[in-house]
């Protein structure tokens, strides 16, 4: 095990060379910055409390894969902080958060040195002091007494107070242009009410006034707004940040926003350079198990010395991330987040091995859905965000830890190629029809229905993914032709309305769209169906005729849908199943 004292010691940073501050830290650019704040945040942040804490809870392979998890457990005892930096001079009154400044050596203009730099260095000391236990006052006293806390040479021996303040820190430009720590105590302002209720009117889930509609979305917009900033519905301090670098980021200020949360163990990243992207950019950083059946990747890290443990296979990993704009025609539509890269840490340089796939490997998915279905998988899991099921040493376990599997991974396996979907759909079928486990599911039955319902929606929602390539002529061989299209729309289709038992609103009003697009398409129309069939090939003929077929299907799944859907747009409770497929012609 490397000891956290030497972790990233090689990275070297910019120094000011002028007489006065010969080998001061000199950082002008978010990027530069951001670099010596990895280094001196993951050495105190995550190494060292690995290292000083016997059963330290590592970070679970797919705790980092979207979409994120809720919480299981609060770690008091782990590091947790917020940061902001911003590339400018500050304006005490004119800026949108709160904090409690403190006062650079470097004067505002001209980088003048300051005439009352010993008045200065303990207005500093004792604005730290306000905000810190009064039994650390005197070791911060002695440590700091004529050092000036805001330069950041000083920061790293800082660090372990400003620990214990539980809002966040202030970096910007001095006098000079040089970051420096300009505050502390700051108050990331949270408007979640205002913009959760603008983001849903924004992509059609709320309307003004509607409070039934705002009732039925409501989690959906919450759950998807979070997740583009990196996180499930959580504590405060994660909340305010995400909401802080939208805000931020909206406002076209370069930044680096950064948060810990106690629960989650990952260091969170937010950085903007004032380019015009959408989203700001997003990472996470965390200390991770490599999984044991991925022999190639521990023996080429384990060359490379890039185990921070290796008898446990713990690295330090970084995931960068692409966020997504919602899209209400993809049957994936809950979908905020997908992995953009990975790449784990060099502990000792900092230098990034890049390439490599630690937590989005669909062998290592598979490997993993055997062990939970043979009873053979350890671990925790969170159960519908309220129960933790440890292990799956019982059928009751193997359903929660199957159910939980199969929702974490829903949006990849609706995108997975067709043989590793039957790879996976031959293990939970072989489980979960087996006569081997009637007896047991007998006793299990509302569980056991939910983990089958749970797969038929993934089984649909990839029948639908199929329907949206084809609505819009696209197939793995190229580009359709229209006869082509409405083929497999139709044979399709056919199969969708035998699978009807298994009602899911939102994959029947996905179907409907797509069918509404290949019958809406203003050439098909006008080549072929508003002209005389005696005017038609014998390919226009057969186009005309699968048209009228789908606009029959698709007038059975409106049926379908009007039958289970109350007036408020609920599904109803029971429903008839006879005539839902009597209504779609099944």
């Amino acid at each position: 095990m490397i000891a956290w004292q030497n972790l990233f010691r090689k990275s070297s940073f910019p120094l000011r060379s002028d007489a006065d501050k010969n080998g001061v830290i000199a950082i002008r650019a978010v990027d530069d910055l951001k670099d010596f704040l990895d280094s001196v945040h993951i050495r105190y942040c995550l190494a060292k409390p690995y290292q000083e804490t016997p059963d330290y809870p590592i970070v679970e392979s797919r705790e980092l894969l979207p979409s994120f998890d809720n919480d299981m457990f609060e770690y008091k005892d782990l590091p947790g902080f917020s940061l902001v930096a911003l590339p400018r001079q500050l304006a005490y009154f004119s800026e949108i958060f709160q904090y409690d400044k403190l006062h650079s050596i470097a004067t505002s203009r001209g980088g003048v040195s300051c005439p009352l730099e010993t008045q200065v260095i303990g207005q500093n000391i004792q604005t730290l002091l306000n905000r810190i236990p009064n039994k650390l006052h005197e070791d911060l006293r002695k440590g700091f007494r004529s050092s000036d806390v805001t330069l950041l040479d000083t920061y790293e021996k800082l660090f372990p107070y400003l620990l214990l303040m539980d809002r966040a820190q202030v970096l910007a430009w001095d006098g000079e242009g040089f970051f420096h720590l300009a505050g502390v105590f700051a108050s990331f302002p949270s408007d979640i009410d205002s913009e959760l209720k603008r983001f849903g009117i924004r992509i059609g889930k709320f309307l003004p006034g509607d409070d039934e509609l705002y009732e039925r979305n409501r989690m959906f917009v919450y759950q998807f707004l979070m997740e583009l900033y990196g996180f499930p519905i959580v504590s405060e301090r994660r909340t305010s940040s995400a909401l802080f670098a939208r805000k931020l980021h909206k406002m076209g200020e370069r930044f680096l926003l950064r948060v810990l949360g106690q629960t989650d163990r990952t260091i969170t990243t937010y950085f903007s350079n004032g380019e015009n992207t959408r989203y700001p950019h997003l990472e996470k950083t965390a200390l991770v198990s490599i999984d044991k059946y991925q022999r190639d990747l521990i023996n080429h890290v384990a060359k490379q010395g890039g185990f921070l443990d290796e008898d446990r296979r713990v690295v330090i990993l970084r995931v960068r991330y692409r966020q997504h704009a919602f899209d209400p025609s993809n049957i994936r539509e809950e979908r905020a987040l997908s992995i953009l890269d990975q790449e784990i840490l060099h502990p000792l340089t900092g230098e990034p091995m890049k390439g490599l796939n630690v937590i989005k490997d669909p062998s290592n998915m598979i490997l993993r859905l055997n062990d939970i279905v043979r009873g053979e998988f350890s671990g925790r899991i969170l159960y519908k965000r309220t129960e933790i099921v440890s292990n799956t040493d019982t059928d009751e376990k193997k359903l929660k830890f199957l159910y939980s599997w199969l929702a974490k991974h829903q949006r990849r396996m609706i995108s997975y190629s067709d043989d590793f979907f039957a790879q996976v759909t031959k293990i939970i079928t072989r489980y979960l029809y087996s006569p081997d486990n009637d007896e047991a599911f007998d006793s299990l039955h509302d569980l056991h229905q939910e983990v089958i319902e749970r797969f038929a929606y993934i089984q649909q929602a990839r029948r639908v993914r199929m329907l949206e390539d084809i609505s819009s002529r696209t197939a793995k061989s190229g580009k359709m032709t229209y006869l082509q299209m409405m083929r497999a729309a139709a044979a399709l289709l056919n199969e969708l309305k035998f699978e009807i038992v298994n009602f899911f609103p939102e994959i029947t009003d996905s179907i409907i769209e797509c069918v509404e697009k290949i019958l809406g398409d203003s050439y098909l129309l006008h080549k072929y169906i508003a002209p005389a069939e005696t005017t038609l090939s014998p390919t226009g003929l057969e186009i005309k005729k699968i048209y009228g077929r789908l606009v029959n299907m698709q007038d059975g799944f409106k049926a379908v849908r009007k039958v289970r859907l109350d007036s408020h747009g609920k599904l109803k409770k029971g429903g008839s199943v006879k005539q839902s497929q009597k209504e779609i012609g099944a």
